[in-house]
């Protein structure tokens, strides 16, 4: 059987990592709360150092290196936080860190890492083949393998979070927090457990990358044969060992959330709690907006990262507006003579929407002859405002179709 990490564990990590890394705050969050029916808290590892949550693990795990291995440096595979969290701990240590990332991971997180002082190399489509990289890295050169999550050390580390919120909301009843390959919340329940054993400890998975529902069904790691996710930051193709047996002894649940979820949480979080947060940050707030579980409050959900590429950002907001029912795609069908543009745009005005933008389409080989065909991307106030225009649309006699999301 796998040693689980102890609570005494995660306290000498917190003593390592003691002025290295921050107490990151606890914020109150009014439209959660409201939603919950009761107190739900943020904690903000957006504000750590780095970005996110992953300095404190990496820290633990490269300051306990012997001499001889930090003469080796050290090699690690990563999305992006985890990289830009080894690339700082090992600059605080003084030894050279090489990462290995995926062709498509975000430049900012790319130029982050390499900022640390990181050598970056891009290899493989995903995490998973970015590891299997690092691992032949490790191999030729001897360099030392501080993996993203399966090892007790970092483990320990991201522990050290939950020490943090039952200090700062001693009377948590749930913590929820987003899982790629299960270290976070592995640590949090560690000390959660320990130190709580009423607290309910609750992982939250991309739909698209949720390989914990299956492995804890088949009692062991199982591998998704494909997964993808706007959640770069938990798209994780296999649970650790380690990991997993932790979360199999001590998280109450785990769950899963869409990304249409993940997209009203980030676009929540931005408008109503000023917080910039990656996808995979928000996935603990997504479950809790959705309804995905059931929950006491007073609730803390951890924000686990805000390291997100600016483009990603305008597209999820925009898929969030969208999602929220403020942000309507349509195509309408109208006769194709002078004055008819203006007076549907005057009917979308008279309802309050906003037109963002008109293309006219006369070549569709669908329509007849003097027939026109307007699509539209328009501002709404939500589900029903939008409703509400579509039928008045429809009641004028205009043909309306909603466009699917892309």
């Amino acid at each position: 059987m796998t040693e689980l990490v102890s609570l005494d564990d995660v306290r000498a990590a917190r003593e390592l990592i003691a002025g290295v890394t921050r107490t990151t705050p606890l914020e109150p969050c009014r439209p959660l709360s409201a939603a919950l029916g009761g107190p739900a808290w943020l904690k903000c590892e957006n504000m750590q150092r780095a970005g996110s949550y992953k300095v404190r693990g990496a820290y633990v795990r490269i300051s306990r290196l012997s001499a001889p291995e930090r003469a080796r440096g050290v090699v690690a595979a990563s999305a992006g936080n985890h990289a830009q969290g080894v690339a700082l701990a090992a600059g605080l240590v003084g030894t050279q860190a090489t990462v290995f990332m995926p062709v498509n991971a975000p430049l900012p997180k790319v130029a982050a890492t390499k900022g640390y002082g990181a050598q970056v190399e891009l290899v493989g489509a995903t995490v998973d083949e970015s590891l299997v990289a690092a691992q032949t890295y490790a191999e030729r050169t001897g360099a030392v393998l501080i993996h993203p999550f399966d090892h007790p050390d970092v483990i320990a580390g991201q522990g050290t979070v939950a020490l943090e919120i039952l200090e700062q909301c001693p009377e948590v009843k749930t913590i929820v927090t987003g899982v790629g390959g299960g270290g976070l919340i592995s640590g949090v329940a560690v000390a959660a457990k320990a130190l709580r054993p009423d607290v309910r400890v609750i992982g939250v998975q991309a739909a698209g990358a949720a390989a914990f529902p299956p492995s804890l069904v088949a009692g062991e790691p199982v591998r998704l044969p494909a997964f993808a996710t706007i959640a770069d930051g938990i798209a994780v193709g296999r649970p650790g060992e380690i990991t997993f047996a932790h979360v199999r002894k001590l998280v109450d649940e785990v769950v899963t959330v869409t990304e249409e979820d993940i997209s009203r949480a980030l676009l929540m979080l931005l408008e109503r709690g000023k917080q910039v947060v990656e996808p995979a940050g928000a996935a603990g707030v997504a479950a809790l907006l959705a309804g995905a579980v059931e929950v006491q409050a007073p609730v803390v959900a951890v924000l686990s990262g805000g390291n997100i590429d600016p483009l990603l950002m305008l597209r999820v907001i925009e898929h969030g507006l969208a999602a929220a029912g403020r942000y309507l795609r349509i195509t309408v069908r109208c006769s194709d003579r002078p004055g008819q543009l203006a007076s549907l745009l005057s009917q979308i005005a008279e309802h309050r929407a906003n037109v963002v933008d008109v293309v006219h389409q006369r070549a569709n080989p669908h329509l007849r002859l003097g027939e026109v065909e307007v699509a539209l991307s328009v501002e709404t106030r939500g589900v029903e405002h939008s409703d509400t225009l579509i039928s008045a649309l429809r009641a004028s006699g205009y043909q309306v179709t909603i466009a699917p999301e892309a």
